[in-house]
């Protein structure tokens, strides 16, 4: 059995630290353990130049997950959660100044406290006009009741600008871009791994690119590269809120797209999440 080799991950970490590389401005809202793993986490973060500001700390282990790679690159984990340091973040009793985007998703919203605290953050970024940008990532193994998680899930979509989901999280999740478009999100971006990425958006209008061809080593934080280049490609056309994303011509969109798949190639064709840089792409 081969050695376990650590890396530094979490699907909202992940995203700050793609948005980091690519050069946008960006802040990571969590908690984190004080351990050891908790400082190579926050010293990820600031080499990635992400602000630490609103991190807050806690003397409770990490996290951590044991991912199991197939032969095609996919990726299966095992969670240890219990008593973790993250599970108990806190909504910050401040918003944030200047803040145009939030990306929330993962285990962060199935696992309690926390979750319940998140879900705050994010109605009250909405309500604020905030761009909101959602990722479920479903980690079934650590969602105990599938049918209260599914209605949770529906309960957030008014708060949310940008839905994405993998086409796996949909079949899950048991709905169409369509019908979540309808109660709320500006636009849904579906993933497809290899085969690429489509957005459906308020207009009726769908755009599809394809993947990027890659000599894939693993997949692990791909989906997180695709939230942060999406972010990152809005950003850069001045289209992080409700009415520019759902008013994004398709031109733009399959820029945006295209910018995507290109991020997340790179991330397959290395171990780990190792979000590429932005010397690596060129203009979103």
């Amino acid at each position: 059995m081969p050695a376990l080799a650590p890396r530094l991950g979490g699907g909202p970490y992940n995203t700050a630290i793609a948005l980091g590389r690519l050069g946008s401005a960006t802040a990571f809202c969590s908690r984190i353990s004080s351990d050891a793993f908790g400082e190579a986490l926050l010293a990820g973060l600031r080499a990635a130049g992400v602000d630490v500001t609103h991190v807050q700390r806690g003397a409770e282990p990490t996290t951590l997950a044991v991912a199991s790679i197939g032969a095609d690159g996919s990726a299966g984990y095992s969670f240890y959660v219990d008593g973790t340091a993250d599970r108990l973040f806190a909504a910050p009793s401040r918003f944030p100044d200047g803040v145009r985007a939030m990306s929330f998703g993962t285990c962060s919203l199935a696992l309690e406290p926390g979750a319940t605290a998140y879900e705050e953050l994010m109605r009250d970024a909405a309500e604020r006009g905030v761009c909101t940008a959602l990722d479920p990532n479903i980690r079934s193994g650590l969602i105990p009741d599938a049918d209260a998680y599914r209605a949770r899930f529906k309960s957030w979509l008014p708060s949310v600008t940008l839905l994405k989901v993998s086409e796996e999280d949909a079949r899950w999740l048991g709905g169409t871009p369509r019908e979540w478009l309808a109660s709320g999100p500006a636009a849904v971006v579906v993933t497809r791994g290899g085969d690429g990425l489509s957005v459906f958006t308020r207009d009726g209008g769908e755009v599809s690119v394809p993947g990027v061809a890659v000599d894939v080593v693993d997949t692990i934080g791909a989906g997180d590269t695709v939230n942060a280049a999406l972010l990152h490609a809005l950003g850069a056309r001045d289209a992080l809120s409700a009415d520019a994303v759902a008013g994004l011509g398709a031109d733009a969109w399959e820029a945006v797209l295209r910018f995507a798949a290109r991020a997340a190639a790179l991330t397959c064709s290395r171990a780990g999440a190792e979000p590429p840089y932005a010397r690596e792409l060129g203009e979103a």
